[in-house]
């Protein structure tokens, strides 16, 4: 039988500081804030005047990095043959990313097929960021022998 201490405080053993779960709902929270505004674009079609807005994209790499600060977790290339990390690959240019949810004019008028689209491609992220919060959790449940 699995028994844990009952801590309480921010050395606490939950999900909210294993830096993987923060990311994804660091990502969840964008895709929210992103489907309300997608939302004001379609419910503001019809404005005189009106420009539909989104949210600059995040790079989540960047985020990651910062939530897991202390835990660093980098795959160990033991091979020539082994995949190098990411930060080792030289890439062609470096994007600047912004760090804050801006939001940005993208046009004239709304167009609501790009908008359903958006809004679209925006729940089929967030269904996937919430399939892997319920794995990982999964996971995490098999590995400590909890709920078979």
């Amino acid at each position: 039988m699995v028994r844990f201490n009952e801590q309480k405080g921010p050395n606490a053993m939950t999900t909210q500081n294993i830096g993987l779960f923060k990311a994804i709902g660091a990502k969840m929270n964008y895709l929210d804030q992103r489907q309300n505004v997608l939302a004001q674009n379609v419910a503001n079609a019809d404005t005189p005047g009106y420009r539909p807005h989104d949210l600059e994209k995040v790079d989540f790499g960047t985020v990651l990095k910062n939530v897991t600060k202390e835990n660093v977790v980098r795959p160990v290339t033991t091979d020539p043959r082994h995949m190098p990390a990411p930060n080792e690959v030289e890439t062609a240019r470096s994007p600047e990313m912004k760090k804050v949810y801006d939001v940005a004019p993208t046009g004239d008028a709304v167009v609501l097929e790009e908008q359903m689209v958006n809004a679209n491609k925006n729940q089929i992220d967030y269904n996937l960021m919430t399939s892997m919060y319920q794995k990982n959790v999964s996971m995490i449940r098999t590995a400590l022998g909890v709920g078979r």
